[in-house]
């Protein structure tokens, strides 16, 4: 490699401030830019989703009109965001103008032609990566994104001529994107591909087997993820592969967005505050009460929780607990949307205490960011969490967390003890056995805690200190990258 400027293909599925449905938007969003700001020449190419055609109304036509063996014909847009990111839409109306999400329907039904939808995204970003691309412009790297993207490397890994050395980043391995095995012949793959040492997955096809099998580099998004993949328990049937990839895989901890996620300019709070000013979280709590209908007792510990409601979120753990933490005394903030029994239980404990549980039953960043200035302490009881922002969010709003000791969490959060406060090390509260009772006695040392002022205190300015921006995380990226670039096979 010379000292040339990086190249960089990032391939999104989702892009904020594009489009979004989760903290994959939001780590599409921020690495991009942070990468550029160290010296690399990024872009972006997703799909163009009818809400991104609407936001790059302005944009140019640079490919008018593409024609990919297998998909309907397309062009390649091309627009600057407001960060400087150059984003190539792709303007396929017959796979993406429609209503509905990324991936599902209004109804919560997936996509039934995904395959095609996200196959052209990978077959436009691997002919952007090779010879036959018609840019000027040329990536020395084609970095993908979870089971969306991943069919990328193995169309670069056949295509004819110079390509580009692939990345794949594992967002959350329980995603496969696992179709028939037929489909793979619509999507114009190679035979060669199509057996056990390629996508085929227990008579099925999988793209994120491929880009597991095809990438140069695999990166997830925290070291200790990357080694809890490698196990049964979260291998999701992928451990034997990601073990015998073990030398490829590196595990990079997700950065946040600190500009966005900054209490001290935050737009969304009732009274911004930085660590010298902790007491203004009371006008931040006063309003998070106000706002989700619960009594405005400034003494009683309020507990926060924004997630998607699935089972992997442990709401189902916190729902087992609520009524013994309400008489603590507690107050719960929950928001959140997802499987319907969840959040049927959740709206029933807060019909059964009403000025104690708070539900807002949505998505809604605004009042995300409220819930971590105003809460006290921050609820993340997942079963497993690749990665894992809130928890780093809550840290730097001063709002100490209590989280099981998985992936991301583990790597972030320093549990609470006489050793660990002493060490100035201390930011939150980790339990490690999955149950009900374990996230219990954690709540229970947090809230012990809150009520001896100078400890919470600690505790708040040590999480406020710690630096979770995206600077230190792109460096790591670099490195793979180059590592990818000097090694491709």
């Amino acid at each position: 490699m010379t000292d040339a400027p990086l190249r960089l293909l990032f391939v999104a599925p989702e892009l904020v401030p594009l489009i979004k449905t989760g903290g994959l938007g939001d780590v599409c969003g921020a690495l991009p830019p942070t990468l550029q700001q160290l010296g690399a020449d990024v872009r972006v190419v997703l799909p163009a989703y009818r809400p991104v055609l609407a936001a790059l109304s302005g944009a140019s036509r640079v490919v008018p009109n593409l024609r990919l063996p297998g998909f309907p014909a397309c062009a390649l847009l091309e627009s600057k965001l407001a960060n400087g990111i150059d984003v190539l839409a792709i303007d396929c109306p017959e796979l993406y103008n429609r209503d509905g999400g990324p991936y599902q329907d209004a109804g919560g039904n997936d996509w039934p032609d995904n395959p095609q939808r996200f196959g052209l995204l990978a077959r436009v970003a691997a002919l952007l990566g090779g010879a036959q691309s018609p840019l000027d412009w040329r990536p020395d790297v084609i970095h993908c994104n979870d089971w969306q993207s991943a069919l990328a490397p193995l169309y670069l890994r056949f295509a004819e001529g110079a390509r580009a050395a692939s990345v794949l980043t594992v967002h959350n391995l329980a995603f496969q994107g696992v179709f028939p095995l037929a489909t793979a012949a619509r999507l114009g793959l190679p035979p060669q591909s199509l057996g056990v040492d390629g996508v085929e997955y227990h008579g099925q096809m999988s793209f994120l087997k491929a880009g597991l099998v095809y990438a140069d580099r695999i990166t997830t998004v925290s070291p200790t993820y990357a080694a809890e993949i490698q196990h049964e328990r979260l291998g999701f049937g992928m451990q034997g592969l990601l073990v015998a990839r073990s030398s490829v895989l590196t595990g990079i901890l997700n950065g946040i967005d600190a500009g966005e996620w900054d209490p001290a300019h935050d737009p969304a709070l009732a009274a911004r505050y930085g660590a010298a000013e902790l007491e203004r979280k009371a006008d931040n709590k006063l309003a998070l009460q106000r706002s989700l209908g619960l009594a405005p007792e400034p003494r009683i510990p309020l507990l926060g929780l924004v997630s998607r409601f699935t089972h992997q979120k442990g709401i189902d753990l916190l729902l087992a607990i609520a009524d013994e933490l309400i008489g603590a005394p507690a107050q719960l903030a929950l928001l959140g949307r997802g499987d319907p029994a969840l959040e049927q239980g959740v709206a029933a404990l807060a019909v059964r205490h009403p000025r104690r549980v708070g539900f807002g039953r949505r998505v809604d960043e605004a009042l995300a960011h409220l819930i971590e200035a105003g809460a006290d302490m921050f609820l993340m009881p997942s079963r497993f969490e690749p990665c894992g922002l809130n928890q780093m969010y809550s840290q730097r709003y001063g709002t100490p967390p209590v989280v099981h000791a998985t992936g991301g969490l583990a790597d972030t959060v320093v549990d609470c003890s006489a050793a660990t406060l002493a060490a100035g090390a201390a930011t939150g509260f980790t339990f490690t056995e999955e149950s009900a009772g374990a996230l219990l006695q954690a709540v229970r040392r947090a809230i012990a805690a809150y009520h001896d002022p100078p400890t919470w205190r600690a505790l708040q300015k040590n999480g406020m200190a710690k630096d979770f921006s995206w600077a230190r995380s792109a460096g790591e990226y670099l490195a793979v990258y180059r590592e990818a670039v000097n090694g491709k096979s």
